[in-house]
C-alpha cells in the first residue's frame, strides 16, 4: 500500500484538472466535480492508482531491470533528475530524441561515441597532439551529447517501462512505446488522453509540488524492489558459500565411510572363519557316529 495519504495529494494540489472547455472526454471516469470552471480530479481514484502503478514498479526494479523516466517540461526537469538519478534510474529531462526508441541502436552508438571522447580527453599523448580549434570542437560536441543523452549512457538495452509525466507534452515517447510494446506509467491531467496508458495516475502534472509528490512516490517502490533484489542476491550468495564449505568437507567424510566399510569386511572374515570351523567339527563328529553305527551293525549280524 502506498505511504501517501488523501491530505497529502490535497495539500500537494493532485485534485486541480484544467479548465473544462479543455477537458477530455475519456477522463470523465476520473472527475468527480466541476467548479468554477475547473474540473477537480477524484482523489481516491488517484491513490488506487498510485498503489497499483507503484507495486508494479517494484516488481520491476527487483527484478533488475530499467524504467526510463521521461518529463521535459520546465517545472519537472531538476525534481525528476534529482530524485530519479536517486535510485540509478535513467530520465531524459531535455528533448526527446526521435527514434530513441524504436532507433536504440543509433542511440547507443552515439553514446558510445561520448565515452570515446572522454578516452580522448584523458589521453594526454593523443589529446595534446590535437589543434586548438579540433579541441573546440570536440568538447563542444561532447557537451551536446551530454546534455542530451548523458542521463541514459547506463542504458544498454531497451527499458522495460515508461514513467511520463505529461502525455501530451511527451507524445512521440507514447507512440515509440506502444509501437514495442513497453508499458506506459503516466501523470495523466484532465486534458490528455488516458486510452494508450498502462497505468493512468490521474493528477495535475503542471504543479511542481504534485510531480515532487507522485514521481517521489514511484522512485520510493523502486528503491524499495532494489533493496529486496539485493537482499534476496546477498542470501544466495550465503547459501552458494554454504555449500562450497559442505562440499570441502565431503571427501573426509568418504574416507571415514571407507574405514568403516573396511572394518565391516574384516568382521565379516572373522565371522566366516569361526563358521567354518563350527562346520569342520560338526562333520567330524558326523563321520565319528557313523563309523559307530557300522561297527553296531556288524556285531548285529554275528
Amino acid at each position: 500500500m502506498s505511504k501517501l495519504q488523501f491530505e497529502d495529494l490535497l495539500k500537494a494540489g493532485v485534485h486541480f484538472g484544467h479548465l473544462k472547455r479543455k477537458w477530455n472526454p475519456h477522463m470523465a471516469p476520473y472527475i468527480f466535480m466541476e467548479k468554477n470552471g475547473i474540473h477537480i480530479i477524484d482523489l481516491q481514484k488517484t491513490l488506487a492508482k498510485i498503489d497499483e502503478a507503484a507495486g508494479a514498479l517494484k516488481q520491476i526494479a527487483k527484478s533488475g531491470r530499467k524504467v526510463l523516466f521521461v518529463a521535459t517540461k520546465k517545472q519537472a526537469k531538476q525534481i525528476v533528475s534529482d530524485l530519479v538519478g536517486a535510485v540509478n534510474m535513467p530520465y531524459v529531462t531535455e528533448r526527446w530524441p526521435g527514434g530513441m526508441l524504436t532507433n536504440f541502436p543509433t542511440i547507443r552508438k552515439a553514446v558510445k561515441k561520448m565515452s570515446s571522447i572522454d578516452k580522448l580527453m584523458k589521453d594526454p599523448s593523443n589529446w595534446n597532439n590535437l589543434s586548438k580549434r579540433e579541441k573546440l570542437q570536440i568538447t563542444r560536441q561532447r557537451a551536446k551529447l551530454e546534455k542530451v543523452l548523458g542521463s541514459i549512457s547506463d542504458l544498454t538495452r531497451l527499458p522495460a517501462a515508461l514513467f511520463i509525466v505529461d502525455v501530451m507534452k511527451e507524445k512521440i515517447a507514447v507512440r515509440e512505446a506502444q509501437r514495442l510494446g513497453i508499458p506506459v506509467f503516466a501523470m495523466v491531467d484532465t486534458n490528455s488522453d488516458p486510452k494508450d496508458i498502462d497505468f493512468v495516475i490521474p493528477a495535475n502534472d503542471d504543479a511542481s509540488d504534485s510531480i515532487k509528490l507522485i514521481v517521489g512516490e514511484m522512485c520510493a517502490s523502486i528503491a524499495d524492489g532494489l533493496g529486496e533484489r539485493k537482499a534476496e542476491r546477498e542470501k544466495d550468495m550465503g547459501e552458494k558459500k554454504d555449500q562450497k564449505v559442505k562440499t570441502k568437507k565431503s571427501p573426509a567424510k568418504k574416507d571415514d565411510l571407507v574405514e568403516d566399510d573396511e572394518d565391516l569386511q574384516d568382521e565379516n572374515d572373522d565371522i566366516e572363519d569361526d563358521d567354518s570351523d563350527v562346520d569342520i567339527d560338526e562333520d567330524e563328529d558326523i563321520d565319528s557316529d557313523l563309523d559307530d553305527d557300522s561297527d553296531i551293525d556288524d556285531d548285529d549280524e554275528k
